[in-house]
C-alpha cells in the first residue's frame, strides 16, 4: 500500500491547504489513491454545531443515502454505533462484530449486504476527539483495501488533520469554538469530590465519606459543571479524564 499521499498530506502546512474546496479536492485525492471510492467527513453534531449541516466534505454512491434513510439503517448502523467503543480507527468487520449478541444483527447485516450492492465491499471510520469528546468522524468505503496497524495510525492522524483543516475553513466561529482552552483552577474539595465522581459515586454516598451534606456536594459539582463547560455529571467525567483530571 502506497501511504505517499498520506505522509505528504500531513507534513503539509495546514496555511498552504487553500480553501474549503481545495482542502476537500486534496482528501479525496488522497482518499482515491489508496483505493477508496467513497468517503464523508462529518462534524458531531452538537452546541457548536448546526445539527442540519453536519456534512464537511463526502461523495457517496448515488442513490445510498436515500436507501440508508429509507431504511432507517442510521438507528442500527454498526459502524455509527461502535464509535462510543473507540477511541481509533476501525474497520467495518471490527464494528458489526461487537454486536454479535445484539438484537438487531441480522438488520445490521442487510445493511452490508445492501452496501455492497452500492460498490462498498468494506470500509474503515477514524474518529476525531477534541478535548470534550467526539467531534468529527471520517468514513471511508469501496473496494476491500487492507490497512496495517501503522497504516490505521496515519490514517487517525489524516483525519484530525483533515477534519480541523476543513472546519477552520467552513466555520470558523465553530472551529475557535470547539479549540477553546479549557482553563481548569479546581479547589482541593472540588478535586476530591471529582475524583469521589469517577468512581460513580452518588451526592449522598460522597456527601458521607467527605463528611458533607449532599446538598453541598451539588453545590460543589455545579462549580465543576461550570469550570469544565459540561452539560451534565456523566460529562464532567468523560472532559475530567481527557484533561487527565482523573484516571
Amino acid at each position: 500500500m502506497n501511504m505517499n499521499g498520506v505522509l505528504q498530506f500531513l507534513e503539509a502546512e495546514t496555511s498552504g491547504f487553500g480553501d474549503a474546496n481545495a482542502i476537500r479536492s486534496r482528501i479525496c485525492d488522497v482518499l482515491t489513491e489508496l483505493g477508496f471510492d467513497f468517503f464523508t467527513l462529518v462534524r458531531q453534531p452538537g452546541p457548536e454545531s448546526d445539527a442540519t449541516n453536519v456534512m464537511l466534505a463526502g461523495q457517496w454512491p448515488k442513490g445510498w443515502p436515500e436507501l440508508y434513510v429509507k431504511r432507517k439503517y442510521a438507528k442500527i448502523d454498526p459502524t455509527v454505533r461502535y464509535l462510543g467503543h473507540s477511541q481509533r480507527g476501525y474497520r467495518w468487520a471490527e464494528s458489526i462484530e461487537a454486536f454479535d449478541e445484539d438484537p438487531q444483527r441480522k438488520r445490521m447485516e442487510r445493511m452490508m449486504v445492501d452496501a455492497q450492492r452500492y460498490g462498498m465491499d468494506d470500509g474503515y471510520v477514524f474518529p476525531v476527539h477534541g478535548r470534550r469528546g467526539l467531534v468529527g468522524v471520517l468514513s471511508v468505503a469501496g473496494r476491500s483495501v487492507d490497512l496495517s496497524l501503522s497504516q490505521m495510525a496515519m490514517m487517525d492522524a489524516m483525519a484530525k488533520k483533515a477534519f480541523w483543516a476543513l472546519l477552520e475553513a467552513v466555520d470558523p466561529g465553530a472551529f475557535a469554538q470547539i479549540n477553546r482552552p479549557v482553563a481548569v483552577q479546581l479547589t482541593r474539595r472540588e478535586m476530591e469530590t471529582l475524583e469521589y465522581l469517577g468512581y460513580g459515586m452518588t451526592s449522598n454516598e460522597m456527601g458521607a465519606t467527605l463528611g458533607l451534606s449532599a446538598h453541598t456536594v451539588d453545590w460543589y459539582m455545579n462549580g465543576i459543571q461550570d469550570k469544565l463547560h459540561a452539560k451534565n455529571r456523566h460529562h464532567v467525567v468523560a472532559i475530567a479524564f481527557r484533561l487527565g483530571l482523573i484516571s
